[in-house]
């Protein structure tokens, strides 16, 4: 994962169904993506959206649980 792309590491993920997923936005705090789901639900109140925290660490760094 290029530099750029770790320094935003909260994503704000539209749900779609059959399981699938759609990246609306990255950002650099949680309270900006909290802030910005908040404005999509009033815009699309349908629609599902989440917040999710993707630290991008290569798989020799990542803990695994035993």
């Amino acid at each position: 994962m290029p530099y750029k792309e770790r320094l935003y590491p909260w994503v704000l993920v539209r749900l779609l169904p059959k399981m699938q997923g759609v990246t609306v936005a990255q950002y650099r705090s949680r309270s900006d993506a909290d802030g910005h789901l908040r404005i999509l639900r009033r815009l699309m109140p349908n629609a599902q959206f989440v917040v999710m925290f993707n630290p991008g660490l290569p798989p020799e760094y990542q803990q695994h649980s035993r």
